[in-house]
């Protein structure tokens, strides 16, 4: 299982790792739209906020998607304005889905993250939900192992800071040991997220799938519509064969 301890040290001076850093979101990116978490997820936040907020179906999903445009993320609504408890939300809604009967390992994304060469690039992860949602995803896929590190939401933090308000961006290069903003990659399926981290100066990608509506405009420097196409675009990253 991937630690979830930021940027480690030796002998308690910072690691001088001088490496680039490749972040990766993980929900709808690292697996497909089709595996339908999303809309798993979706019914489990609406049961939430009719539950707690004593709301209605159709009020409870108008909200819902308030906060995620709003915030980014729902739990980030429902802390700032109904003072939730975000660990028991997360306990709920992502820790409640049945990632075991819909997510197998998948072996080209496997040799795709094999093949980053990791003398230059640190593969990270970076994603908007609580840490035992996303080990436990990476390690569905099969491909915990080959990341160094997790930047996540934290829900037992005093104050939810995610992608994509710039302290996550702060966060993530803090976590994973990145001293230069041009020197990180990053993809994603979300456009706030993309533009937000373009606009900090990392080398964003857009993930957006071919039955996917792109956007009129695009969110970062690039768009692809699957990882593989990671290669073409930044063949420095991997191990030229």
């Amino acid at each position: 299982m991937i630690s979830a301890t930021p940027n480690p040290q030796i002998n308690g001076t910072p690691n001088p790792d001088r490496r680039k850093v490749f972040f990766f979101d993980i929900d709808n990116c690292l697996y497909p739209k089709s595996y339908k978490i999303h809309e798993h997820m979706g019914q489990l936040i609406d049961a939430y906020f009719q539950t707690h907020l004593s709301l209605s179906q159709s009020e409870a999903f108008e909200l819902h998607q308030r906060y995620y445009k709003d915030y980014g993320l729902a739990i980030e609504g429902l802390v700032r304005h109904h003072k939730v408890d975000p660990l028991e939300y997360n306990e709920k809604v992502d820790d409640a889905l049945p990632l075991d009967d819909i997510i197998r390992p998948d072996p080209q994304l496997r040799r795709l993250l094999q093949d980053i060469d990791r003398t230059r690039v640190k593969p990270w992860l970076f994603t908007n939900a609580y840490v035992t949602h996303g080990q436990r995803v990476v390690k569905l896929l099969g491909i915990a192992d080959l990341f160094e590190g997790i930047t996540y939401c934290d829900y037992a933090a005093p104050e939810l800071v995610c992608k994509p308000r710039k302290g996550m961006y702060d966060k993530a290069m803090r976590e994973s040991g990145a001293s230069n903003v041009d020197e990180c990659y990053f993809v994603d399926d979300s456009a706030l997220n993309i533009t937000a981290a373009t606009q900090y100066g990392w080398k964003a990608v857009h993930l957006v799938e071919a039955e996917t509506k792109a956007p009129e405009r695009l969110a970062g420097d690039w768009q692809i519509d699957h990882l593989e196409e990671l290669r073409r675009i930044f063949p420095e990253v991997f191990m030229k064969s």
